[in-house]
């Protein structure tokens, strides 16, 4: 007679009492993996719903860009704060993907090219074409790091000035620009007031809502990335390429992947972010853009998502709080002529430099790391360790 003994079942469910004891790996990479980080999360979605009836439209308009440019931060993040390829030729792909959202959803009518293309075709178009873009500029990086990467897309923006520029029936010429497609999904059209879900809402509120989905849905998406095996290889090239490959990591592929993804958000956001303002030329994707999204993800911090979310609605809004300072000092002017020793425009460019010099020196790990900060302290208080 054999006595049979039954290995007890195994299970991932954490003992009770122990809500963060992981038992298993998929546990520590879920996409909210404490409870904690779920309440927050439902608790910060339900507050930003709740935005629009709180605030004027001119503030929505900007917490609206805010959210688009987000968008755009975290594309860049994924080349360059998580896969380690420092890009500054995002304001190109972000001018494809406005220019080709406003040629397939422009007036098939008007004086300059367009098709009349719903919404639900040139969304995705815009970011296709920058993605195929990015695809081409991919294998370069393979050859190339550190600054001579950078110069190289660097490179890319004046490419793109220049076609922009000449490309006339496409773009309408410097001064001259052209109108965003209309923002109109599901036979609602979020460029005019009206009412939605039975509210009536104004178009800054409709846009806001339009934008806060924007952004849920590809947060969750570049969350979903950065936590995957493809993510932890953009980890690996980013932290030593030479190590990376030697662990069987095909360099030209996630090389060339990172730059797909990351011009595939910069072109939808481009679409999205020049609908919304309307009217938008040549000039508008020069290296100031670029800068602007360096900066929201150095200021936000460097392989986060949340972080870039954080630092494009803070670089989004610095155009206000500069205009908001600007009437504090009167060395300050608040018109390009006279008045005092520099104007807003002026200022805004050095607290853009100022910023970028601060958080690089005091605070790397941006707001996302002061942030982390606040958290740790009170998750340890009242001990200081």
């Amino acid at each position: 007679m054999t006595a049979t003994v039954t290995s007890p079942r195994r299970t991932t469910r954490p003992p009770r009492g122990r809500p963060r004891l992981r038992t298993a790996y998929r546990q520590d990479m879920a996409l909210l993996n404490t409870p904690a980080k779920r309440r927050s999360t439902l608790l910060l979605v339900l507050a930003a719903f709740g935005v629009p009836f709180f605030f004027t439209d001119d503030l929505l308009l900007v917490f609206t860009l805010g959210l688009i440019a987000s968008v755009g931060a975290i594309g860049l993040n994924l080349v360059t704060g998580y896969a380690g390829q420092v890009s500054l030729g995002h304001a190109f792909f972000l001018g494809l993907g406005a220019y080709t959202a406003a040629v397939l959803g422009g007036d098939p009518e008007g004086r300059l090219i367009g098709y009349g293309l719903p919404m639900w075709v040139w969304l995705p178009a815009a970011g296709i074409v920058a993605a195929i873009a990015g695809l081409i500029v991919g294998p370069i990086a393979v050859r190339l790091r550190g600054l001579y990467l950078a110069i190289v897309t660097l490179g890319l923006v004046f490419l793109g000035e220049h076609v922009f520029r000449e490309a006339r029936t496409l773009t309408g010429g410097p001064g001259v620009g052209r109108r965003g497609p209309d923002l109109e999904l599901f036979g609602i059209r979020f460029s005019e007031g009206g009412s939605l879900f039975g509210l009536g809402l104004s178009r800054d509120q409709q846009q806001f809502f339009l934008a806060l989905v924007f952004l849920i849905v590809f947060a969750i998406l570049g969350r979903n990335i950065a936590r995957s095996g493809v993510g932890r290889a953009f980890s690996a090239v980013r932290d030593r390429d030479v190590a990376a490959a030697v662990i069987g990591i095909n360099l030209t592929v996630y090389k060339v992947m990172a730059f797909a993804m990351s011009s595939f958000f910069a072109g939808v956001a481009g679409a999205m972010y020049y609908a919304v303002v309307g009217v938008f030329e040549p000039a508008a994707f020069g290296l100031l853009l670029s800068i602007q999204y360096l900066a929201m993800v150095l200021i936000g911090g460097v392989a986060t998502i949340s972080g870039s979310i954080m630092g494009a609605m803070f670089i989004t809004a610095l155009p206000r709080i500069a205009q908001e300072i600007a009437h504090l000092f009167p060395v300050i002017s608040t018109s390009t002529v006279g008045g005092g020793i520099i104007n807003v425009f002026q200022f805004e460019a050095i607290l853009y430099g100022l910023l970028i010099i601060g958080f690089l020196i005091f605070e790397p790990r941006g707001l996302y790391g002061i942030w982390m900060r606040i958290r740790n302290y009170w998750k340890g208080w009242p001990f200081s360790y």
